[in-house]
């Protein structure tokens, strides 16, 4: 399984993982729920309304982390890409997670959704006794 494989399942294996900004020496951290994989690549997606973009647009760096029960926890640094250049498929799906979660979009396509590679991954499968490094 690649590290792209081994991170998606962590994180679409639990209703709720946590993405860490830091801006000025503060962190900040939330929810995320929604991860997909294009062009051997991880996806989040966000809106441009949330303070995440604004804290991501002004430092790129970026950590997130994921418990599965049985299965130990993920973390996950990598760099923000803020291309927002993801396929209709993803855009759907992302569109529908958000939506499903309650949130208003006119639709997919909608400018206000944006989506963010993870760029230079660097991720850990850890338990107690042991951190063991993911080949991306």
């Amino acid at each position: 399984m690649t590290g792209n494989e081994t991170v998606l399942q962590y994180l679409t294996s639990v209703p709720a993982w946590y993405l860490a900004t830091s801006v000025d020496d503060q962190p900040h951290v939330r929810p995320f729920s929604f991860a997909a994989e294009q062009d051997g690549k991880l996806w989040f997606c966000t809106a441009t309304t949330k303070d995440v973009w604004e804290e991501l647009l002004a430092n790129q760096r970026f950590e997130a982390t994921s418990w599965w029960p049985g299965h130990g926890w993920l973390i996950l640094r990598g760099i923000a890409g803020l291309d927002d250049r993801v396929g209709d498929d993803i855009r759907q799906a992302g569109y529908d997670h958000l939506t499903g979660l309650g949130e208003h979009y006119d639709g997919p396509h909608d400018p206000t959704l944006v989506y963010f590679s993870v760029e230079d991954p660097q991720a850990w499968i850890c338990n107690h006794d042991e951190w063991k490094p993911l080949v991306f």
